[in-house]
């Protein structure tokens, strides 16, 4: 791992030429910590996307986010957007379309379909995706593995929304979701949730602001604070494997 002069106009075109200090990591399976990453919380740069590596980086709290003809980009933002499943906060209307059981849900029944759906609509949206061929079959992965796991909205036989994220410990990494139909990843969401709650977790990480999240509850914590309560959080076993609750049940 070597300290390198890293320029921001790989991340925009319109950002300024001005150099800035991260990481290069090697093949050695290794991260610097957190506390030297930049203010808008890259890291490092480099390393691959083996299964090793990726959940080292969790575990560590950091994640990787880049674009497509990008190098592999390592970030750990301070602050930290997480939600704490006893804040959830369900609008009127979110809480009314609960009560329609409007959606039939589930797990790990569809998780390919859930993360390629994710990367599809923002692709649709012309959204920037850092779902990458090389991202998504390495989340796959870490599903056939058991440690990512998909919530799936449906109407009748057609895949409405979704949502997918890694699970350690008693921490959830929360990557993406995706919505077909209105509200269908809300309601996926909330049954994560809900799921996480009975299973004792602590937390589920955002990772980034989004209006969407905080409008259900998520808050920001300081880098500091969210790595002292993952360390926590990881003190427990991770089950591997399916999701089986009947929470989940067709």
């Amino acid at each position: 791992m070597t300290h390198v002069d890293y320029n921001r106009c790989l991340r925009s075109s319109k950002a300024p030429l001005t150099p800035m200090p991260v990481f290069l990591l090697s093949k050695q399976l290794l991260f610097p910590p957190p506390r030297l990453a930049e203010k808008d919380g890259l890291l490092a740069v480099g390393g691959d996307l083996t299964m090793e590596r990726l959940l080292l980086g969790y575990r560590e709290g950091i994640f990787p986010w880049y674009s497509e003809n990008e190098p592999i980009m390592w970030w750990s933002p301070d602050p930290r957007l997480v939600l704490y499943p006893a804040e959830l906060h369900l609008s009127s209307s979110l809480k009314k379309k609960l009560r329609q059981h409007s959606f039939r849900i589930t797990a790990d029944k569809a998780f390919p379909e859930v993360i390629a759906a994710c990367a599809a609509v923002r692709s649709k949206q012309r959204t920037a995706t850092w779902i990458t061929d090389d991202m998504l079959q390495a989340y796959i992965c870490l599903h056939q593995a058991g440690f990512a796991h998909s919530i799936e909205a449906w109407q009748g036989d057609r895949l409405a929304g979704g949502l997918y994220g890694i699970a350690l410990g008693k921490c959830f990494f929360g990557e993406s979701m995706f919505a077909y139909i209105s509200d269908a990843s809300k309601v996926a969401f909330v049954h994560l949730v809900q799921h996480l709650a009975a299973g004792g977790y602590h937390f589920i990480d955002c990772q980034v602001v989004t209006g969407h999240l905080q409008r259900l509850g998520a808050r920001e914590i300081p880098r500091a604070q969210f790595l002292r309560e993952l360390k926590k959080a990881l003190l427990s076993e991770t089950v591997c494997g399916k999701w089986e609750d009947p929470i989940f049940q067709d």
